[in-house]
């Protein structure tokens, strides 16, 4: 965490700090439009093929089978399985008072109106990974999933070091999450909307991710061949005031985990 003064800095350094971050779009789509027409032409080939040249090495057998999430569970420490799994009944707490129920209403004399709702039945989570994975956005995607009633949850994460991390694979567990791939960027979010011979297609993708997995995001949910997507998410901008008194390392642990409930909602049709 990096710590700032007021007092100490100037007012260029101040204006600074709060400039907006910005990206350069018609340069990132340039890029990513390839990946996705390729991914959508030549499926899981061609999305192992991009995730070699970006990730750096090759992924053979790209999906994690369950021995491989049992090592992982031996691996966490104790204190981490505690928090995910406190984590986990808090998020399912919150979410479980936010499902709908349908309502009918005779408004007039043999008219019957009503209301339904009915889960989306295949659904893709893409979870950043690299250097911070955040195993947290599994939990705050998963969890309402499984509430909503999604039969197929489909999971895809970048591999860090030719693996997903253990915690990210443990809190999958916990969730009862058993399809998931070591696959990440444009090619993953283009691979979950398109599928080929064997893997299915999503109807819907949700998760956060860079400026490269925005653009594919975007692309797939404006090709009629594609499919819908949560939302084309920008760059975090928070602001948390706090006097002298407050923990800088609760402010700063407050700030990691300021997801919104929004994404969660749209688990239902």
């Amino acid at each position: 965490m990096k710590t700032v003064y007021l007092s100490e800095i100037s007012g260029l350094q101040f204006g600074a700090l709060l400039k907006r971050p910005s990206v350069n779009n018609e340069k990132t789509m340039q890029a990513v439009i390839p990946i996705v027409n390729d991914v959508k032409k030549n499926g899981i080939k061609a999305a192992l093929k991009y995730s070699a040249k970006f990730e750096g090495i090759p992924v053979q057998g790209f999906r994690i089978t369950g021995n491989e999430i049992q090592k992982a569970e031996k691996r966490i420490s104790a204190g981490l399985k505690k928090s995910i799994k406190t984590a986990y009944k808090n998020i399912y707490a919150f979410h479980k008072k936010q499902k709908p129920a349908r309502y009918s209403v005779e408004t007039m004399k043999g008219i019957v109106c009503s209301r339904e709702f009915r889960p989306i039945e295949s659904v893709g989570l893409y979870i950043p990974g690299g250097t911070a994975p955040l195993f947290s956005t599994l939990l705050m995607l998963a969890i309402p999933a499984k509430i909503a009633g999604c039969k197929r949850i489909a999971v895809c994460s970048p591999a860090q070091v030719g693996k997903i991390a253990d915690a990210l694979l443990y809190a999958a567990f916990i969730c009862g999450i058993e399809e998931i791939y070591a696959i990440g960027g444009a090619q993953a979010i283009a691979l979950m909307a398109y599928g080929d011979k064997s893997f299915s297609p999503v109807n819907k993708i949700f998760g956060p991710g860079n400026q490269y997995v925005t653009a594919a995001k975007i692309l797939v949910s404006s090709d009629p061949d594609g499919c819908a997507i949560d939302m084309p998410a920008g760059p975090s901008e928070v602001l948390i005031i706090a006097d002298r008194f407050a923990d800088p390392e609760y402010i700063a642990a407050d700030r990691s985990e300021e997801h919104t409930s929004e994404l969660q909602s749209l688990a239902y049709l």
